[in-house]
C-alpha cells in the first residue's frame, strides 16, 4: 500500500512539473511569435491608425470643397451662357 501512495504521489509531481514546463513553452512560443508579427508588421511599412484617420478627414474635407467649387463652377456658366446667349 505504501509503494501505491509513493507511486502515486511521484507520477503526480512528474505530471504538475510537466504542465508547469508545458505553460513555460507555451509562454516562450507566444512571446517568439508576438515578436517575429511585429517584425513583419514594421516591414510592411503599414500606416498608423492615427494617420489613415487624419488622411480620411482631410479626404473628407477635400471632396465637400471639390463639390463646392463644382456648383460655383455650374452657376457660373450658366451666368455666362445666359449673357451670351449660350453661344
Amino acid at each position: 500500500m505504501q509503494n501505491n501512495n509513493k507511486f502515486i504521489n511521484d507520477l503526480s509531481k512528474m505530471a504538475s512539473g510537466a504542465v508547469g514546463s508545458l505553460m513555460d513553452i507555451k509562454q516562450e512560443i507566444e512571446e517568439m511569435i508576438s515578436s517575429q508579427l511585429e517584425k513583419l508588421l514594421q516591414k510592411m511599412d503599414l500606416v498608423t491608425k492615427e494617420e489613415f484617420n487624419t488622411t480620411q478627414v482631410m479626404l473628407t474635407k477635400s471632396r465637400i470643397e471639390q463639390e463646392d467649387l463644382k456648383k460655383r463652377i455650374d452657376a457660373l456658366e450658366l451666368r455666362i451662357n445666359s449673357i451670351t446667349g449660350g453661344k
